[in-house]
């Protein structure tokens, strides 16, 4: 895989620095959304991430706001609910990574985290014969809003157990979601999965949905 390390990604007028990693034989690519207040150093999803590559995956762990965005963001908490302005970022990370020789030709996945899960899903809605799979993790799809019935990915909806009030949005957002899905509840688990084990059960799943729903590309 040619395309590897840290890169900078030019969406629109804004840099976004992203860190791709994986196999050179990767069957497919799996895009990450953090959660609000996160980044792409969460030991959580560079958790996740390391699983998928060992199941044969490329993974590409990105910040959504630019240094100053997340400087302002640190403050105002104002950004990180944009979930417009994060899809339209998501959607031009797909976009840039179809332009990339090693990269382009490999079925794309998304793995949203709590507000990265609704960008994840708008996005899905917003590049569907590019985006093949969706995962969410302790994800608030219902902030997808109308972009829910558009999507067209697979899409699988972890949420732990003892998250009670996620689990009932998660439950309204399947309601509204016309593509293949399922809402899997991970017992023992809080919003963050940082129960012994929990955070296992998530990468497990991932790995397998995305394995199944992801193409072998041609």
């Amino acid at each position: 895989m040619g395309t590897r390390g840290q890169v900078n990604i030019l969406v629109g007028t804004a840099g976004l620095p992203a860190d791709i990693d994986g196999p050179d034989d990767a069957t497919g690519l799996v895009l990450f959304a953090h959660g609000s207040g996160s980044s792409r150093h969460s030991p959580r999803n560079v958790a996740v991430a390391r699983v998928l590559q060992q199941r044969g995956l490329a993974t590409v762990l990105v910040d959504l706001l630019t240094p100053d965005e997340d400087a302002l963001d640190a403050v105002t908490a104002e950004l990180r609910f944009d979930i417009g302005l994060l899809a339209d970022r998501l959607a031009g990370i797909v976009d840039w990574l179809g332009t990339e020789p090693s990269l382009g030709r490999l079925p794309v996945g998304l793995f949203g985290a709590s507000t990265g899960a609704a960008a994840a899903l708008v996005a899905a809605a917003a590049r569907p014969d590019r985006v093949a799979a969706v995962v969410s993790r302790g994800g608030r799809p219902d902030l997808a809003g109308s972009a829910l019935s558009a999507v067209r990915a697979p899409t699988l909806m972890l949420v732990g157990g003892l998250d009670e009030q996620v689990i009932t949005l998660n439950e309204q957002a399947a309601g509204q979601l016309a593509a293949p899905h399922e809402l899997r509840i991970v017992p023992g688990a809080t919003h963050l999965f940082e129960e012994p084990g929990t955070l296992e059960q998530v990468a497990d799943a991932a790995g397998d949905w995305f394995c199944t729903h992801l193409p072998v590309p041609a």
